[in-house]
């Protein structure tokens, strides 16, 4: 089994949000109690960090060259080049009581994106909170936003299947991730179905897809990302050196590198991100359509 290096040591608060960007070969992920989204170029080991005005919690690719950011708040575009400019393509209404957390853009160019009860302050300090109300919604590229689903604890998990007809998402205080058919014609998802449920360590919080169709699932509390095959059995474990792993991407030329993301824990390395080389790569992360 290959081993899980530590290649960046940053500290985070909790880190989130990992995207691969092929054209810079960098990944970007965020912290989100620090407000801050970070570079990391593997070919120079070399880190950059951005600061924002409030909690950011995904990045994403789009047809353009800038990224498309979820923050607390809202969603908008950024660019490192024009930093701190933001265009806002949509603002959360229940803001501040709410706050957008794990995100992805489907295969068609759309962004999903699913909210929970704001545990982050002003400052960035934890806030005392019930989860409960979180929402699950789609962005289009046409500005148009619709719900997929309510009453939601913790929303994470935003995946989706190589031939792009099933899609994964989860809710991280019931410890349940759940499988969808995706409609790749009209964007919809019907047929939800139980994937992964009550599994005792730690509870799911991002996952990433590989080529042949298995979901690398991090167990937030439990130190470890599991393997999870299409049928929802577990096929690997990966211990980790922190307890509180948040979110995989796979990278590389090959995107034979899955790098993980993690908090703050007792751990020594907690809040670093890692790098475990893989024998079946990852999906390209899939583009926002800019209009």
């Amino acid at each position: 089994m290959n081993q899980v290096l530590c290649v960046v040591p940053a500290g985070d608060i909790c880190g989130e949000g990992a995207v691969w960007h092929p054209g810079e070969n960098a990944l970007y992920w965020t912290d989100i109690n620090r407000f801050l989204v970070h570079r990391y170029d593997p070919d120079r080991q070399t880190t950059e960090t951005w600061l924002f005005e409030e909690p950011v919690t995904a990045v994403n690719l789009t047809t353009g060259s800038e990224l498309l950011l979820v923050l607390g708040s809202n969603i908008s575009l950024w660019s490192p080049d024009s930093h701190p400019q933001l265009k806002t393509l949509h603002t959360l209404e229940s803001s501040p009581k709410m706050r957008f957390n794990d995100a992805g853009v489907d295969p068609r160019g759309s962004l999903w994106a699913g909210t929970m009860r704001n545990n982050v302050g002003s400052k960035g300090e934890e806030l005392d909170v019930e989860f409960s109300g979180g929402i699950l919604y789609r962005l289009d590229p046409d500005g148009h936003t619709s719900k997929w689903k309510e009453n939601v604890g913790v929303s994470n998990t935003v995946a989706w299947s190589p031939d792009s007809a099933r899609f994964y998402f989860a809710d991280s205080p019931a410890n349940i991730i759940w499988s969808y058919a995706f409609d790749e014609r009209t964007g919809a998802i019907s047929n939800e179905t139980t994937f992964l449920s009550g599994y005792p360590q730690g509870s799911p919080d991002g996952s990433a897809v590989d080529a042949q169709g298995y979901l690398w699932n991090a167990r937030y509390g439990g130190g470890r990302l599991i393997r999870i095959d299409p049928e929802g059995g577990i096929d690997r474990v990966v211990d980790l050196p922190v307890a509180n792993p948040t979110t995989c991407a796979f990278g590389g030329s090959d995107l034979k590198t899955l790098y993980i993301t993690s908090a703050r824990s007792a751990d020594r390395l907690s809040g670093s991100v890692f790098a475990l080389e893989t024998e079946i790569g990852g999906l390209a992360a899939s583009r926002f359509n800019l209009p």
